[in-house]
């Protein structure tokens, strides 16, 4: 049995490892000149680790070194809106990893054989009976795995009717800073902006803007600065510490809900099946989630049924993480000062278990 995985990101390259380790001959299209990643941090959350382990790379993950949870929610003058139990939550539901993207890539690369990798090659349509046209010429197979992002051409050559993706309405800057010390992996929400930090095992620090722009609006690491200048510490000193060349802004957007993830031979996964806003911080996660499941199903039931199950799992379950991905960002994304002083009065006195039970769905999965 054979897979065509086209797309050589997070979730390309794991479900190449997936079908891989069954047994199945791959091969991965990359229109990249080689798989790497130009990304910045990734937190890997206990769900992604889990997924991880089902392709016998959770260890070396580990290795690399572990991170706590989220410690909360402050508001840009400093006060807790949230404040996570750590302990709590890895005892509830595992561990999390915080790692480069780009040395995720690495690892994940290196679980698939090199001669199944074809970097470079650019895919012009996927046809539903297992046939992928491509600038290398035509390749078939008895499944083809679209694991293409945002804008994917296997998407959009299945279903060449279904709506585009969608500006959620606020960009997002990342980077990492040098080495110092920080109160752990904490996001902190302004009016229509917000900044995180999360630290990574070497000391370094990944850290994350948003703030509500119009699309393909730019700004540099000055008027970052200037703009969250008065938030609380460490964030003017993580801002001074960046260089403009490590900074990288991307729009933010997510796709609409598909009525299938599967078509004849083929299924889509990842960014090109449900793309999110980065809120939950399950993009990564939910890819991983979807390679393992994409596998199991389709090795241990054939294509036909396998494709129909995985739809199944995974379709209701990405769609909810997206729907509350875009409620979180909503939150904290207001601009009215009258209703972000409600926001930052009122959610203090939320019982813990309400973030609790917001947090399970996520968390809590096995294959």
């Amino acid at each position: 049995m054979k897979a065509i995985i086209v797309g050589g990101g997070i979730g390309g390259l794991a479900a190449a490892v997936a079908f891989h380790r069954r047994g199945w001959l791959v091969e991965v299209l990359e229109r990249a000149p080689e798989f790497t990643e130009v990304g910045a941090g990734l937190a890997i959350q206990p769900n992604g680790l889990r997924a991880l382990d089902a392709l016998g790379l959770g260890d070396s993950l580990r290795a690399g070194g572990l991170a706590d949870p989220p410690a909360g929610v402050r508001s840009s003058g400093g006060d807790w809106l949230i404040r996570n139990d750590i302990d709590g939550l890895k005892r509830r539901f595992g561990q999390w990893v915080t790692v480069h993207r780009a040395d995720l890539i690495d690892l994940l690369r290196s679980a698939v054989p090199g001669q199944a990798l074809r970097p470079g090659a650019h895919v012009h349509q996927v046809r539903p009976d297992g046939t992928v046209l491509h600038s290398g010429g035509t390749s078939t197979a008895d499944l083809v795995v679209g694991a293409d992002g945002l804008h994917s051409v296997t998407r959009r050559s299945l279903w060449p009717h279904v709506p585009g993706p969608r500006y959620v309405g606020y960009t997002t800057w990342r980077f990492i800073a040098p080495p110092q010390p920080v109160e752990g992996s904490v996001e902190t929400w302004g009016r229509g902006q917000r900044f995180g930090h999360v630290p990574m095992p070497d000391g370094r620090v990944y850290c994350y803007l948003m703030a509500n722009a119009p699309t393909a609006s730019r700004a540099g690491l000055a008027e970052l600065r200037e703009r969250f200048a008065r938030w609380h510490d460490p964030i003017p000193a993580l801002l001074a510490s960046a260089r403009e060349d490590t900074v990288l802004q991307h729009d933010t957007y997510e796709l609409p809900n598909l009525r299938t993830y599967v078509r004849g031979k083929a299924a889509i996964l990842g960014d090109a099946a449900h793309a999110m806003a980065p809120n939950l911080g399950q993009g990564a996660c939910q890819a991983l989630e979807d390679a393992v499941t994409l596998a199991h199903a389709v090795d241990t039931l054939g294509v036909s049924a396998g494709l129909a199950a995985y739809d199944r799992a995974r379709r209701p379950r990405t769609q909810m993480i997206v729907r509350r991905s875009r409620q979180v960002g909503a939150f904290a994304h207001w601009t009215s000062p009258s209703l972000t002083a409600l926001r930052d009065a009122a959610i203090p006195l939320l019982p813990r278990s309400f973030f609790d039970r917001s947090l399970a769905p996520a968390y809590s999965w096995t294959i």
